[in-house]
């Protein structure tokens, strides 16, 4: 694409400014962006903040003429991908987003539950490329210094550690068809995605400075740490039923148990050891407590509830929460085990009544209570075990 041909956006001058000046944010000037958005994942924030710093590090000792004639002008850094294990709805996706958008480089998310083997049904590999060209409008010079985030990267994983018979089109060959791309090659993508065609002319893009984040919720891979670590994490020992709360002080002793990953727990998952070691760099995220949950209803700069009230305040309406209420509303997200995703899905249903009149009220103040919030929640807390044992 002709670069120079038309004006430079904010990320384009971003990403100029990262490459030649070598100015990039300290990973504790990341840390403190991060924490003005996104609520707890403390380790996650630190690890994410430093490989994606030393990253940017590597992009711009290989463009940076004032390295060539350094002491280690000759040495080469190898490209550090990252791997992020952890629940649903705990922000992992959320975390890359606000790192891209503080650099202002082009972050695509691609979900690699579509992905097949090239030449069965389904996405190529390559179309991950095309979906991160399209977020910085085919511009290739900021394309291969951007993310992408392999969504739900854990669903490509092998059937099983052993071989099949049968051939596995959406794992073991996605996972090789992933290599090249993850690694760092020169790479021919269609422009609008789709499979290739001998006639459709190819962007060649080098994914060689293109940060890969693999994540997922990687179910079942506390159960293989437990194998390997004899760390218990079920609710029940063999011959004693403990209570809740003896369970919940053991896993608060023992922490997440995927503080303890190791790359053999993720071969045993099903990842293919190639793909595992272009991963070297492997992080977690917690899973929401109701206190986290709390917070990140009203904390964040961008606040659901804080959303919510904008909303209001447009037809010129308050709208108050009281604190009960919110609780109420952490504890369904709890107990509907959806985490911070399912959080405005909960808001919505407990508002719908109010919006519908709000526009058409004479009051000029809503005020949503414990009461209000449990009646419109009743069926998400109706007949659950979880919900009678914390209520």
């Amino acid at each position: 694409m002709q670069q120079g041909a038309r004006k430079k956006s904010k990320s384009q001058l971003n990403v100029a400014r990262i490459i030649k000046n070598g100015k990039i944010p300290t990973p504790r000037e990341m840390k403190k962006y991060l924490d003005e958005r996104v609520i707890g994942q403390d380790e996650a924030k630190k690890r994410l903040s430093v490989a994606v710093y030393n990253h940017y590090k590597r992009v711009t000792s290989n463009v940076c003429d004032w390295w060539k004639d350094g002491e280690f002008g000759d040495v080469e850094i190898d490209k550090s991908n990252i791997l992020m294990c952890g629940e649903t709805g705990t922000g992992k996706t959320f975390l890359v987003q606000n790192l891209a958008e503080m650099l202002g480089v082009p972050c695509h998310i691609h979900d690699c539950t579509k992905l097949t083997q090239a030449g069965y049904v389904g996405e190529d590999v390559e179309n991950i490329l095309t979906g991160l060209l399209q977020a910085c409008d085919y511009d290739i010079e900021l394309a291969q210094v951007g993310i992408v985030c392999l969504d739900e990267i854990d669903k490509i994983a092998k059937k099983g550690e052993n071989m099949s018979i049968t051939r596995d089109v959406g794992g073991e060959g996605v996972q090789q068809a992933l290599l090249k791309i993850v690694e760092g090659n020169v790479v021919g993508v269609m422009p609008n995605g789709g499979r290739k065609h001998p006639e459709q002319p190819l962007i060649l893009v080098d994914t060689s400075n293109i940060l890969f984040i693999g994540m997922g919720a990687f179910v079942g891979l506390d159960k293989i740490i437990e194998e390997r670590t004899s760390k218990p994490t079920s609710q029940t020992h063999v011959g004693f039923s403990l209570d809740k709360g003896t369970v919940e002080e053991e896993i608060d002793e023992a922490g997440n148990i995927l503080d303890s990953v190791l790359p053999g727990d993720l071969k045993k998952f099903g990842l293919i050891p190639e793909l595992i070691g272009r991963f070297p760099v492997i992080t977690h995220t917690n899973p929401l407590a109701k206190d986290d949950l709390v917070r990140i209803i009203t904390e964040p700069k961008n606040a659901i509830v804080k959303q919510y009230q904008k909303l209001f305040a447009i037809d010129k309406k308050k709208l108050i929460f009281t604190d009960d209420a919110i609780d109420t509303i952490a504890e369904a997200a709890v107990v509907s085990e959806t985490g911070a995703r399912g959080l405005r899905g909960i808001i919505e249903t407990v508002l719908n009544d109010f919006m519908f009149e709000a526009a058409d009220s004479k009051s000029k103040k809503q005020v949503i209570d414990k009461a209000y919030c449990e009646k419109s929640l009743k069926s998400i807390f109706k007949n659950t075990k979880k919900y009678k044992k914390t209520a």
